[in-house]
């Protein structure tokens, strides 16, 4: 070591104990102490209420007291103040968080968002001006600060912010927001004169053409010029400004082409390519050149990109009119070409041109009705109405041309055959958004008159319900279920709108009503829906279990006894009268009224009983897996032993067949309790050799009994059962009464 060199190694084996990464990962995560996790406390009177208050307040002072810069903290501190409803005490730890961080936006933000949510908005206001005096550059303040004015309706109080937040000359979006604020009351002048500021904060060439398409929007277009020319003065006639002010030009150019000044648009253009290069001038150059193209070569344009689709259309309606796929893609070619034209920025009466071309093909293909009253013939058909009617509204804007398109597809389906729902609903919306409600009622009634149908009946039930037109609401019901009584759904539909305006007499008699009928669609939705209604709306176990009885007695499906018996072990809520209904705690635990298992277990054994008598063997298997289910859920080791003990085994069974005389061999399930009844000298013969069988197999290898039948014991068998049964020769007697009885059954 004293001359520099590294310590030498004398014993280089390894050590006796090696440690792995593996291992010091394992034992890092083992070590690891778990999270501590607060418990839950619940409060039960004031005393404990103004403890648990002083001891948070205790816990919020000290952990500020640590970190007193943390805003996190103080907004916790003052966001739990507030959900006690100490709004003081809000306000003072807030003011304190102030005094710590006067410039803290998230601070100013949280205080003015506990005040709006506690509807102080007086106090908002408040904050906000202090806010924005404060720190006047944070564009969100003020953005808050606006939009509370303006959701208030204090639009002059808005503007007065604007002001205000005008005078520290800010970024574009809130020059923006101003003029759109101004816009949205239809104060253009007010605009215009904003603008005009802000361009004299900032002479940008994207502010001048907003200026100037504002101006063109709202029809000044003398106003828009003069802003234009201001504009190419204020830049100049140098390369330089000319380079920078071709945004100005372009749009320049634009709006002339759009008012037809076409010789006003080409000077433009020429005026600036004439002093610009065309390295520079390349986006510009591409402006005038599809200018011209436009307005010079349409022709030859039309003819090119349109002219041979068209031909190709015009030749396969031609050669089949009623090809309405062909005439959905000629419409939708020339709607495309209307929209590029617009896009374009094309003349007006190009653009009425293109529309009458689109009118035509609608009308050409509209007069080619189907042959016959088969509704498959008018599926496609009607859709070209609908296109059409809907083209006149968002295209054209022509109102009464589309009200007229749907009048007269009304009149022209053979309603006495078949009907269109769809039709008739969308001529219904179609004046819904005209604000023309007695028309769309008088549709859809006449439409329901004429011909009912339940998808008319969904979709006036659904506009009414849109409408919150209750009472109009329950008389559609009424005839929609004259119309069809048979249909659960309705039924269930019109209960279910009783029991959300929470008038539960008439929903329970609406269900009783329905259930009443002689014939219904699907009968079991409606039992559901009634029984669902009882249990959790109404919490009424009693007629919840009378529902049941009823149905077994109606129906005896398996089904309907395993759902009984899961009722009556489940827990359903608590009767409606006993409800206690807390609005402040909103996310405590409904309570629920506990079920009978031994109730459940009756219900089982009833439908067991019925299933049997009926002779149905597998719902009888399906009904005890259920059985089984719940015991091995709910019950002991010997109540699943006892249903265990019923289960059917897979038997072989010989018959003759009629049709073959051949004796042919079927599987069967096979009841232990069936071969009780059936034969018990062979059942009795069966349990001791099963039960001979399990004593060997024990001393074997330890299994259990065969599934079905049990050994026969002092304690299970019955009297006539008891009898001991010894030697050999007792075994032959049961073997021949077997026998016999086995022949018997063959025969």
């Amino acid at each position: 070591m004293q001359d520099g060199r590294a310590p030498r190694i004398r014993n280089r084996a390894p050590a006796p104990v090696q440690i792995t990464a593996e291992q010091l990962l394992r034992e890092a995560q083992e070590r690891q102490e778990s999270t501590f996790r607060a418990p839950k406390q619940r409060v039960e009177d004031f005393e404990e209420l103004h403890e648990y208050r002083g001891r948070k307040r205790k816990e919020f002072e000290d952990r500020i007291r640590r970190n007193r810069g943390s805003i996190k903290e103080w907004t916790q501190y003052a966001n739990w103040e507030a959900s006690q409803g100490e709004f003081d005490r809000s306000r003072s730890v807030f003011e304190r968080a102030l005094d710590v961080d006067p410039r803290s936006v998230p601070l100013w933000l949280s205080y003015t968002e506990m005040e709006l949510k506690n509807r102080n908005v007086q106090h908002a206001r408040n904050l906000f001006d202090r806010a924005v005096t404060l720190l006047p550059r944070v564009d969100q303040l003020w953005y808050k600060y606006v939009y509370l004015e303006e959701l208030l309706q204090n639009i002059p109080g808005a503007r007065q912010v604007f002001e205000r937040w005008m005078q520290w000359e800010p970024d574009d979006k809130a020059w923006q927001a101003y003029i759109k604020m101004e816009e949205r009351y239809n104060e253009l002048d007010r605009a215009s004169i904003i603008y005009e500021r802000w361009i004299a904060v900032r002479p940008e060439p994207r502010v001048w053409v907003k200026w100037a398409k504002f101006e063109e929007e709202r029809g000044k277009f003398d106003k828009a010029r003069e802003v234009f020319q201001t504009a190419l003065q204020f830049f100049g006639d140098e390369e330089e400004q000319i380079e920078k002010a071709q945004a100005v030009f372009n749009a320049f150019a634009k709006m002339e082409t759009r008012l037809k000044e076409y010789e006003r648009a080409r000077v433009i253009y020429k005026f600036a390519l004439d002093r610009l290069p065309r390295s520079k001038s390349a986006n510009l150059y591409a402006a005038y050149t599809k200018f011209e193209k436009q307005h010079g070569t349409r022709s030859v344009l039309e003819s090119t990109v349109l002219g041979k689709r068209r031909i190709q259309y015009e030749d396969e309606v031609s050669h089949d009119g009623r090809n309405y796929d062909t005439w959905f893609d000629y419409a939708r070619l020339e709607e495309d070409a209307l929209r590029t034209l617009r896009e374009e920025g094309g003349t007006k009466e190009e653009e009425e041109a293109s529309i009458e071309r689109v009118r035509d093909v609608y009308e050409r293909a509209v007069a080619h009705v189907p042959p016959g009253h088969e509704k498959r013939h008018w599926r496609r058909y009607i859709f070209l109405w609908l296109d059409y009617a809907l083209f006149e509204e968002t295209e054209t804007k022509d109102y009464e041309r589309a009200r007229q398109i749907y009048r007269t597809a009304l009149n022209l389906v053979p309603h006495k055959q078949f009907t269109f729902a769809k039709l008739w609903i969308m001529a219904a919306r179609f004046e819904i958004r005209r604000l023309d409600l007695p028309a769309a009622r008088k549709i859809l009634g006449a439409g329901i008159g004429m011909c009912p149908k339940e998808a008319l009946f969904k979709g006036y039930i659904q506009l009414e319900m849109d409408l919150r037109e209750f009472d109009r609401v329950r008389t559609l019901y009424e005839k929609y279920i004259e119309y069809d009584p048979t249909n659960s759904a309705a039924w269930i539909k019109y209960a279910e709108l009783e029991t959300a305006l929470e008038d539960f007499a008439r929903a329970e008699a609406m269900f009783e009503l329905a259930v009443s009928q002689s014939a219904l669609a699907m009968p079991e939705l409606l039992w559901k829906a009634y029984i669902d209604f009882e249990v959790e709306e109404q919490g009424d176990r009693e007629k919840a279990r009378s529902l049941y009885e009823r149905l077994v007695a109606l129906s005896g499906h398996h089904k309907v006894w395993i759902s009984y018996a899961e009722f009556e072990g489940s827990s359903i809520p608590l009767p409606r009268a006993e409800r206690e209904e807390d609005d402040d705690e909103e996310e405590s635990e409904r309570k629920m009224v506990p079920g009978n298992p031994e109730l459940a277990r009756q219900v089982f054994e009833r439908g067991y009983k019925d299933l049997k008598s009926k002779g149905l063997k597998a719902e009888r298997v399906t009904l005890l897996e259920a059985w089984k289910a719940y015991e091995q859920a709910n019950g002991t080791e010997t109540d699943v032993a006892k249903v265990q003990g019923m289960m059917p085994i897979v038997g072989r069974k010989q018959h003759v067949d009629k049709d073959t005389g051949q004796v042919v061999e079927d599987w069967e399930l096979v009841f232990a309790d069936d071969e009780r009844e059936a034969n018990p000298t062979s059942y009795k013969f069966l349990q001791m050799a099963h039960a001979w069988k399990a004593a060997q197999a024990k001393k074997a290898s330890g299994s259990g009994v065969l599934s079905g039948f049990t050994p026969s014991t002092s304690k299970t068998t019955s009297a006539p059962d008891s009898r001991a049964v010894e030697g050999d020769t007792d075994m032959r007697e049961g073997l021949k009464d077997d026998a016999s009885s086995v022949a018997s059954s063959d025969e």
